[in-house]
């Protein structure tokens, strides 16, 4: 089981995912969203496991409203412009294999054991 934690380190929600895998003493491997971004391989993967990039993107961000994604036409510039803007995914993004959740999902991540 290699479970990966990619959240913003002031995100409440993602303090309170690392410390319900620390309690239950699951591995887990954590990456700055904010700083490092998702790879290619990874964005896919994730995006694969939610139902799509839409699920992804925190439309309450101020990146997102900066970007006006809302209003672009073609989903391949939206996807773009939400690699190049990091800040704009919905955190914590919990990603164990080929599953992921997006939020704090402990009734999903229970199973995961």
């Amino acid at each position: 089981m290699s479970i990966q934690i990619f959240g913003k380190a002031k995100c409440f929600e993602t303090k309170k995912a690392e410390r319900y895998f620390k309690e239950r003493r699951m591995e887990y491997h954590y990456k700055d969203i904010g700083k490092y971004g998702l790879s290619k391989g990874e964005y896919q993967s994730v995006k694969n496991a939610v139902g799509g990039m839409d699920a992804l993107i925190d439309e309450k961000s101020k990146a997102y409203e900066s970007q006006f994604i809302k209003y672009l036409a073609d989903k391949s510039d939206a996807e773009e412009r939400l690699q190049e803007n990091p800040s704009m995914f919905k955190t914590p993004i919990v990603r164990n294999g080929k599953k992921a959740t997006i939020g704090y999902q402990p009734e999903i991540w229970a199973s995961w054991k």
